[in-house]
Order: C-alpha cells, then structure tokens, then sequence
C-alpha cells in the first residue's frame, strides 16, 4: 500500500507519482533477477537520469530540479520501496554531486555538474580506506602536487559504483596536518592510473558493485581540485549530513516493502479458518511494524524541513539515520516471522529485504558512531 504524502504542492504530488508509476513499472519488475545475478542496473540509472531523478535537490541553473529535500526524499524512498540497490544508488549519487555544487566554483560547476545531475555520467564518494572508515581524518591516500597536477596513490574501500562510475568524489592528503591536510577531488573515472578491484562479495544489495578503488600515479588536474587545500574533510562531512538522510529514506522504502509484503501475506494466509492477519499474535506484530515506519518517516523528514529552512541539522540527520535503519532491520525481521517459513525461502523477497537492511545500519557512519555525534552534539547545546 503506498505511503500517504503530505507534499507542498501540486507539482510535488506529480512527481512522487510519476516516480511511483516509473519504480513499480521499470524498476520492481527486474529487482530480484538482477540481485541474484549481481548484476548492476547501469540502464536503470540513464533512465533515472533521463526522467530528471538524478539531480533533484540542486539548482535548476545547473541542470538539478530545484527541489526541497523533504521532497527529494520521498522521491528517494519510492524508488528504495521499489528495489534498495537502486535507491541506494541514487542516494550516494545525490551525495557524491555535494561537493562540486556547494563548494566548486561557478566555472567548475558550469563545465561538470550539468552532466552529473542530467544522468549522463554516474558517481561515487570515495572517502573510506581499508584502514580509515569512522576515523577518516586516518585516511593515507596521497596526492603529491607536481605541476598542473597532483600524482595520487593508494587505495579507497567500500566504493559504491566502484568501477562503474563515471566520476569519484575523492578524499586525498595533500599535507600530514591530520584532518586539515584533506582535500577533494573530483577524478574523472577513466583517469589512467584509477582501477577498480574484484567487487566484494557482499550479503546484500548484490546489484549494487562495491569495490576498492586503487590509485597507481593517477594524475588528477589542480582544476579538479573542489575548495581549498586542506578544507576535504569538512567538505566531507558536510556531505555525509545529507547523505545520511538518504539512507534514512532509502532504509524507509524498505521497511514500507517489507509491511506490504507481511500484510499482503497475512491476508491471504488462512489457519484454522481464518486469515492468520485476524490473529493478535499476528496482528500485534504488524501494528509495530507500521508504528516503526511511520515514525523513521516522520523523522528524516522533519530532519529535511531543517535543513530546508537552513536551520542546523547534523543532529537530527544522525538521529534519522540512526532511527530508520534501525526499524528496517526491525521491520524486515518482523516480516519473515510474519512470513513463517515461507520467508525464509527465496520464494518470496522479505529474505532479500532483511538482507538488505543490514548494512544500512553500517554505511554513512555506523549507528554507533551515530550516537557519538548525537551526543556530541548534546554537550555543544
């Protein structure tokens, strides 16, 4: 059943479903096929691109949609209701065109953001290491300035997109002044030098590439480099606020699948004569789904309202990440019990669901690292 939308106006109402229309018609059809046979829904992404999806929350001038985040999320949870990886995808994409449009400079912006948010070229956040994930001031992979370029070397992990890509945000030292020795470049994908390793082998989202990307002398233009030396990390930070929100959205489209999925099973399921959804037992258990979807929900976008007004907002989007991910693994959970055996078969998709709610809890910052920042914040109040 879709989720009832309070949206600011007509136009929004359109888009939400025409990006329900597009994920039901184009997207869910493919979801299970393509996850069991990892494969990456790089066609789906050109049509994503193509009906405007890509580029929502940045400005028209650019090529973006100029729209609010509290409604490019819901656009975002739609798509994810329909098949993770891709809402997922849309996501780190939304994520990894921050940098350049809040940070580049006019000239930066008008010569690559048109085609990052129009859908031709697809992107990646390249900031964790094999040996730098909640540390990332940690990170080592060296950009060493030599002329009109900077010669990188090491490796990034976890690289959703990786070697699929078209561009890579990229989070580099530039000096050995800890976290004020970051900076960020935009690398062109087919920069020679850049290679991408065997995906990982992962327990879900498996239409979803993640790979280590590996810098040998990869020379990246100066003019590719986004802000000032040293100011990457706070570039980079600042993007994880927003992209945390999208997790949040994402990981509430897949605990809407996985209530459909329960709901519908629970009414067409009869023991001792009767739908098993007329049982308490049964029934309780999917009130608290319901209750945990709206209220993740109601969270990130009250984050996005925030942030929308310009109010601060690091806060609330930790407690968004922290509370939707949390219910999704909760939800999707529930919904095999609700399923009983019949769940845990591949036969119906909240085993994939409950796959796919896992991790969501570990990227973006994992949820323990959610707290410290929540309470971090706490003592600066």
């Amino acid at each position: 059943m879709p989720a009832e939308r309070l949206l600011p106006n007509r136009d929004a109402e359109d888009l939400i479903k025409l990006t329900r229309e597009l994920a039901r018609d184009e997207l869910a059809p493919l979801a299970a096929r393509y996850e069991e046979e990892e494969r990456f829904p790089r066609d789906q992404f050109r049509l994503l691109g193509r009906s405007g999806l890509l580029g929502l929350p940045y400005p028209e001038r650019w090529g973006g949609g100029g729209l609010s985040y509290e409604v490019y999320l819901q656009v975002l949870e739609e798509v994810a209701t329909a098949w993770m990886s891709m809402g997922v995808g849309l996501s780190v994409h939304v994520m990894s065109c921050f940098a350049l449009a809040e940070y580049g400079t006019d000239e930066q912006r008008a010569r690559w953001l048109p085609d990052m948010l129009g859908g031709e070229l697809l992107g990646a956040y390249a900031l964790s290491e094999p040996q730098a994930g909640s540390d990332a001031a940690a990170l080592t992979t060296r950009a060493v300035r030599d002329g009109d370029d900077y010669v990188v070397n090491g490796v990034k992990a976890w690289i959703t997109h990786g070697g699929h890509a078209d561009f890579y945000t990229t989070m580099v030292r530039t000096s050995a002044n800890g976290g004020k020795g970051v900076s960020c470049l935009l690398v062109d994908g087919a920069t020679p030098g850049l290679s991408a390793a065997p995906p990982e082998r992962k327990m879900g989202l498996t239409g979803s590439t993640t790979t280590q990307m590996i810098f040998e002398d990869a020379r990246v233009p100066v003019e590719r480099r986004l802000g000032g030396e040293g100011e990457g990390l706070r570039i980079a930070l600042t993007a994880l606020s927003s992209g945390r929100l999208g997790i949040a959205a994402c990981s509430v489209g897949l605990a809407q699948a996985a209530l459909d999925e329960a709901v519908a099973y629970a009414k067409g399921r009869s023991q001792f004569g009767r739908p098993i959804i007329e049982f308490q037992g049964v029934e309780f258990l999917l009130a608290d789904m319901a209750a945990a979807v709206e209220s993740a929900r109601a969270t990130y976008l009250e984050a996005a309202r925030r942030r929308d007004r310009g109010l601060p907002f690091t806060r609330q989007a930790s407690i968004a990440k922290l509370v939707a991910t949390d219910a999704a693994m909760k939800v999707t959970t529930d919904a095999v019990q609700t399923l009983g055996g019949a769940g845990y078969t591949r036969d119906f998709p909240v085993e994939r669901y409950l796959r796919e709610a896992k991790v969501p809890q570990i990227f973006e910052g994992t949820n323990q690292i959610q707290r410290v920042l929540i309470a971090r914040e706490l003592r600066r109040a």
